[in-house]
């Protein structure tokens, strides 16, 4: 298969529309029409079931939709990874979710000794910024974020906070569970996307960024639940509740097999190793 190919089925799926799929590409749509047509017959398998209003994927075609983006995102990679390696004097780019995880990071810069570059990123980004080879290495959460194919080294095993309404009369308490976060009259639970960009089912907002999740919290619409470090972001409006029977969260690092990233988990080692002294 060529990558054109996967692109333009890509495209499609995300669209369900020849016509909206062809305008986004920028072609006609009979060359779009013959592609697929083409995939599938090389393939044996009917991708799209097609009618009047547009496309809806198959079962085959969800799974190649699945596995045509974590191609196209390898073919990106591997171009972005060459074109850095080419430059002998570019700095590592370490990608993390903006306000996690802030004391260790500081830390973990103030021991390395090649020159680091921070992306930040929103929740859950970190994982595409490595695949697509825009990031070298990433301070990542487990079981939160997505760790598949990537190596991995622990830093630090955290607790849980809620972070609730300063006006809330939870706000005052000195613990809570997560029981009596779960269910509080109207303050439910922030939804975050799953890992396939789903939301679980809930009366709460949902929401993709850090922004604006601490307004919703700051203007009473909504709580939520996050590892205790990651409550560098909040506003004054907040206060940070320990969650009793919250699972552990281990922040991690986390890059893709091979990258040259022996400099920064050298060093996250002996800070790891200096912490537990």
């Amino acid at each position: 298969m060529e990558t054109r190919e996967l692109r333009y089925f890509v495209v499609l799926a995300e669209e369900l529309h020849f016509g909206r799929a062809a305008a986004r590409l920028g072609i006609a749509q009979p060359p779009l029409s013959r592609a697929i047509t083409q995939l599938e017959r090389r393939l044996g398998v009917r991708l799209l079931d097609r009618d009047r209003r547009g496309a809806a994927l198959t079962d085959a075609g969800r799974v190649l939709l699945r596995e045509a983006r974590t191609a196209l995102d390898a073919v990106e990679a591997a171009v972005e990874r060459t074109r850095r390696a080419g430059d002998p004097d570019r700095p590592l780019v370490l990608v993390t979710k903006a306000g996690a995880s802030h004391d260790l990071l500081r830390a973990l810069l103030d021991a390395v000794e090649v020159p680091v570059e921070v992306l930040l990123c929103e929740v859950g980004e970190q994982a595409h910024r490595l695949r697509d080879g825009q990031a070298d290495v990433a301070i990542m959460h487990r079981p939160y974020d997505d760790l598949a194919g990537f190596d991995t080294e622990d830093l630090h095993v955290e607790g849980q906070v809620a972070i609730v309404p300063a006006a809330h009369p939870l706000a005052s308490r000195e613990s809570v569970t997560l029981a009596e976060v779960s269910d509080v009259p109207g303050l439910p639970i922030a939804r975050w996307p799953r890992l396939d960009g789903t939301y679980p089912d809930g009366p709460g907002p949902e929401v993709r960024t850090q922004s604006q999740l601490a307004q919703l919290v700051a203007l009473g619409l909504t709580l939520l639940v996050i590892p205790a470090s990651s409550r560098a972001w909040q506003w004054p409006e907040h206060v940070a509740v320990p969650v009793t029977d919250a699972p552990d969260v281990t922040t991690l690092l986390a890059w893709p097999p091979g990258a040259p990233v022996s400099a920064v988990v050298l060093a996250a080692r002996n800070l790891v190793a200096d912490r537990s002294a």
